[in-house]
């Protein structure tokens, strides 16, 4: 083959291979993550508050959703009637292990949340069931829930919640290899209560004689009737069934061992699906027929966990997922077509203790699900998604729009002078429910943003992405709770989340900077008492200079050499590196005291404001 006619076939077989991805997801950025950092050395998108909305608690159920399960797992959200919904699956212990149970949690303001309660309770299987391909017989057994698609809106505007009753007879058998016991349904209703349990769906060799609760037709409400025959009447919806039913059920348009789809509209009408593994398709019917074989989405890293893929408030598209082979961090990407994802931003660089072991419990915030289409617009135009941390934890991210990585000025918050609501417009918050980030009132009437501690196991975190700078100046306002107890660290760091300079207020009183290997001690600090902190660093010098309270304080020199300094970062626990891309999968032990709290501790934060030299 002479040269020239093998510069043309790899030529077109270039070309074909670019044309395909045109017509697929892919991903054109060139970042990616390095696994050996929680946050992946991602670049934050700016103002994503995290918050956590359930955790977990054994020893002490009544803080939690009064039943002390520890495995919490597969949240799903929707927004209706002015209302957050979150849907999660529970188990006692671990994963796939009976009793299971689905809970809903609710709030009115995405900022404050509801105590869970059941919407699904925990199933009795009859005894002398068995499954084709196990040995075991049940005996005093009960279901798992497994669920892909966790709520419906009917056109009726109707909010229905759905669960699914799986069956694990033993170690290593799967609630959702077609061979549970059916899928259920109940209406939320407008009064915030929620109607009677049905079987909306029943698998093989079940049906209204064999199972607890009634088929859904023989509701006496007619509208209710509707909602439902309409959601199984609808393709698209019914995709999100595939696992849990029946392999060769008629309902499914496509009869793949796919997993977790999820799915959004083109501007030309056609749907993209997304499932496990990078894997994607387009439907050009609505969801009624798919290509026989899904690919793998080019370029896009992503392992047997969620992702998700949705239209943003201005237009463009998202998807939100782990971009490696491990469950952290979690991440979005942009894509203007909803095809060319050209970028990866960090949501969630966090990943909290896990306290209870558990069969399958992977570390990291994973299983990410936001509002399926028809299932509600958030009216601050803001991108939401839900996940659970270390499948123990249920949290909530909200994702401003349009999404940036880019600080729109200098930092310039007097916390008190700012419009209620939107003092934290601009600052990335991690918010534990026992370490919350919050603007609070101090005891003198003024706002400011605290940082309240009293978790032993996780801390709270608030960050100012600010225009990136080689010389800076950060002038701030401090004023500690307490001299006793608690810590706060004060980072600079540059865009990838390296730190230069760190300060911090430690549990004696006294403000330290970190010195190389060392820490050296500058000044002591009182419960109370302000501390106005003006820093002037220089990254070439790698030189920082400190005014506290009007008093200059001797030179300090980077504990670390950065080219630039982007965000700034307020943290009540020291940096954690545990696990890591080698740590076992799976932790079999519990932590000490994993229900306790810890004395707590408060951080105020009256003004932040930075300026570029």
């Amino acid at each position: 083959m002479s040269r020239n006619i093998a510069l043309y076939i790899f030529s077109i077989l270039g070309l074909c291979l670019t044309a395909r991805a045109q017509d697929t997801v892919h991903y054109t950025g060139q970042t990616v993550v390095n696994v050996d950092y929680h946050h992946g050395q991602l670049t934050p998108a700016v103002g994503v508050h995290n918050m956590q909305i359930f955790r977990a608690n054994r020893e002490h159920p009544e803080l939690a959703e009064g039943f002390g399960f520890t495995y919490n797992h597969a949240p799903m959200l929707a927004y209706w009637k002015n209302t957050f919904y979150v849907e999660y699956l529970s188990d006692k212990v671990g994963e796939s292990v009976p009793p299971g149970q689905t809970l809903l949690i609710t709030s009115k303001d995405g900022q404050n949340w509801s105590k869970p309660e059941v919407v699904f309770p925990q199933y009795k299987i009859p005894d002398g069931t068995t499954k084709e391909g196990r040995t075991e017989v049940a005996k005093d057994l009960y279901a798992v829930m497994h669920q892909r698609m966790g709520f419906y809106t009917s056109k009726s505007n109707r909010l229905l919640v759905l669960g699914f009753y799986g069956i694990c007879l033993g170690p290593h058998d799967d609630p959702n290899d077609g061979l549970g016991i059916g899928r259920v349904v109940r209406e939320v209703l407008p009064d915030g209560k929620y109607g009677p349990v049905y079987f909306i769906h029943y698998n093989p060799k079940w049906n209204e004689k064999n199972t607890s609760y009634p088929f859904y037709k023989t509701s006496k409400d007619k509208g209710f009737v509707q909602a439902c025959d309409e959601l199984m009447a609808n393709p698209l919806m019914m995709m999100q069934w595939i696992e849990e039913t029946d392999r060769k059920d008629p309902l499914i348009p496509l009869h793949k061992e796919y997993k977790a789809f999820s799915f959004y509209h083109l501007n030309d009408g056609r749907v993209v699906g997304l499932w496990k593994n990078g894997l994607t398709a387009i439907s050009t019917d609505n969801g009624k027929t798919w290509p026989e074989n899904a690919t793998r989405a080019p370029r896009i890293v992503t392992s047997n966990a969620k992702i998700w893929g949705q239209r943003t408030s201005d237009g463009k598209y998202a998807t939100v997922y782990n971009p490696s082979e491990f469950r952290w961090p979690l991440a979005v990407s942009v894509s203007k077509d909803g095809l060319d994802y050209t970028n990866l931003l960090l949501v969630n660089g966090e990943i909290s203790t896990m306290r209870y072991g558990g069969a399958y419990k992977s570390y990291g915030p994973q299983y990410t699900r936001g509002i399926d289409e028809g299932n509600g617009i958030v009216p601050d135009g803001k991108l939401w998604v839900t996940y659970s941390m270390n499948k123990e934890d249920i949290w909530v991210s909200s994702i401003p729009v349009p999404i940036t990585d880019v600080a729109d000025g200098p930092a310039n918050e007097d916390f008190n002078a700012l419009p209620a609501g939107k003092e934290l417009d601009k600052w990335n918050t991690f918010s534990p429910l026992w370490a919350k980030v919050d603007i609070e009132k101090m005891a003198d009437g003024s706002k400011a943003l605290a940082l309240n501690d009293k978790d032993p196991f996780d801390y709270a975190r608030a960050e100012r992405v600010v225009p990136e700078a080689k010389r800076m100046m950060a002038d701030f306002t401090i004023v500690p709770g307490q001299a006793n107890t608690g810590i706060l660290d004060i980072e600079f760091q540059n865009a990838k989340g390296d730190a230069a300079i760190r300060l911090t207020l430690d549990s004696t009183g006294n403000l330290i900077t970190k010195a190389g290997y060392r820490s050296k001690s500058l000044m002591k600090y009182e419960a109370g008492k302000p501390l106005h902190i003006v820093l002037k660093l220089n990254t070439d010098t790698r030189f920082y200079y400190l005014n506290v309270n009007g008093k200059d304080l001797a030179p300090n020199l980077f504990f670390a050499p950065v080219l630039s300094v982007k965000r700034v970062v307020f943290r009540t626990g020291s940096v954690r590196r545990f696990p890591d891309a080698d740590t076992p999968t799976d932790q079999d032990y519990d932590l000490p005291k994993a229900g306790e709290q810890a004395k707590p501790a408060v951080f105020y934060i009256k003004s932040f404001k930075t300026q570029n030299n």
